[in-house]
């Protein structure tokens, strides 16, 4: 918790269209000392019609919502403002909105019934330019693994590498990657620093994202 005390000041959106789901999370935010402001919708386009005046450092984005839902409000809200971050919340029954909310511009992801302090973390993540998944996503992202043979050909990746980043997609760690792929674990971590090299990627959240904006496995 002491990096949240480097930050102060913060100005969240919580846009949901259930209320009360909207006023218990605005009431465990509004006691946050580095949260100064927080502003509410109940779908995209009250949101959208508040954004440029209140101006939030982040967004919290349900992504099944009437009127306008989270997919279309994210791809218009960073076209007003391209480096508003957004955290999406979501249920398991909406796994099928993942990927678009992906090439949306969302930079988390969170599931309704996460613990506060994940909350907490995700905004951390997502205000200092990282992604984040919550654990539960990550896994149910990761359950329906589905590598795509045709696109081995045109990746940048090497086939040995695609091997790796689909391990490491499953939360695989370098020891147990390299015991599946009866290679050392030093051969493993030379793969895993070419493969966040040439994605250009930070971390294992920013390799699922990669993993599924190019296919390589499904949602």
């Amino acid at each position: 918790m002491s990096n949240f005390l480097m930050i102060t000041n913060l100005k969240i959106y919580i846009v949901d269209d259930h209320s009360l789901f909207r006023e218990g999370l605005k009431f465990l935010l509004g006691n946050s000392e580095y949260i100064s402001e927080i502003e509410e919708a109940e779908n995209g386009i009250i949101f959208l019609t508040h954004l440029k005046n209140f101006k939030p450092d982040v967004v919290l984005m349900d992504i099944d919502m009437p009127e306008m839902n989270g997919i279309e409000a994210t791809k218009e809200a960073l076209k007003l403002m391209p480096e508003l971050k957004i955290i999406a919340l979501s249920m398991y029954s909406d796994e099928n909105f993942y990927t678009e909310m992906i090439e949306a511009g969302a930079k988390g992801f969170l599931v309704k019934n996460s613990q506060f302090s994940d909350v907490q973390t995700a905004i951390l993540e997502v205000y200092n330019n990282r992604n984040y998944f919550s654990p539960e996503i990550l896994s149910s992202i990761v359950s329906s693994l589905n590598k795509k043979h045709e696109q081995l050909e045109s990746s940048e990746l090497t086939k040995r590498e695609l091997e790796v980043l689909i391990n490491i997609c499953m939360g695989f760690s370098n020891s147990e990657i390299a015991e599946q792929l009866s290679i050392s674990k030093r051969t493993v971590d030379k793969h895993r620093e070419n493969i966040l090299f040439k994605t250009e990627s930070k971390n294992t959240a920013e390799l699922v994202v990669y993993a599924i904006k190019n296919s390589f496995i499904e949602v």
